[in-house]
């Protein structure tokens, strides 16, 4: 069914500019008013959706005297000011960690306005102890290189350069009993060099 189809089958009556349903056969609910019911007004404000029907003038009376907060507390009207101020949405509490919260723990910045602040330049790899977080390929390059964590990417090529000389044959007069270790060791190498988590 149509919308306009059911506005023919049910018509509520037609509102006026000033607001008034000209067609309603109400009779105004002052006492002792015979004038036409108009002009709606809500009942209470425990009850928005239901309405009484006033004349003009009475209409105009109505509103004037009616209060929103009438017989509420103190209290009442602080916390329907309070969540008026959110468009009566709940806030989330801030002790529980979100998944943004979760996700800077993870870079290793317990708060995430670290970005703005002192430690913006810093890796976010590295954590406040100074150990990296590694992925675990570039963690067994590091030990296979013997490199020192804090190192940066020239000291542990220095650290590869001094392996090569004392594993690769030509340095050793031919001798190729180290051969898989200098394997390791050159792709060790090529794991850090790729790596942007050394400066």
């Amino acid at each position: 069914m149509s919308i306009k189809t059911a506005k023919k089958k049910n018509p509520r009556g037609k509102r006026g500019m000033s607001g008034a349903f000209e067609t309603s056969t109400r009779e105004c609910a002052h006492d002792g008013c015979v004038e036409n019911g108009q002009y709606r007004a809500p009942k209470s404000p425990d009850h928005l959706d239901e309405f009484l029907w006033f004349c003009k003038d009475h209409v105009r009376e109505y509103n004037l005297k009616w209060n929103f907060f009438n017989g509420a507390t103190e209290d009442e009207i602080n916390a329907q000011a309070d969540k008026d101020r959110v468009w009566e949405r709940e806030t989330k509490p801030f002790d529980k960690p979100s998944e943004e919260q979760r996700a800077w723990s993870r870079l290793g910045v317990d708060d995430p306005h670290q970005v703005l602040g002192g430690n913006a330049t810093q890796n976010p790899g590295k954590s406040i102890t100074g150990t990296r977080k590694l992925p675990p390929t570039e963690r067994r390059a590091m030990d296979i290189l013997e490199a020192k964590d804090h190192w940066t990417k020239a000291e542990v090529r220095k650290q590869y350069k001094l392996l090569i000389k004392v594993l690769h044959p030509d340095m050793n007069g031919g001798d190729r009993s180290q051969e898989e270790q200098l394997q390791e060791v050159v792709w060790a190498w090529e794991q850090i060099k790729e790596s942007r988590n050394f400066k």
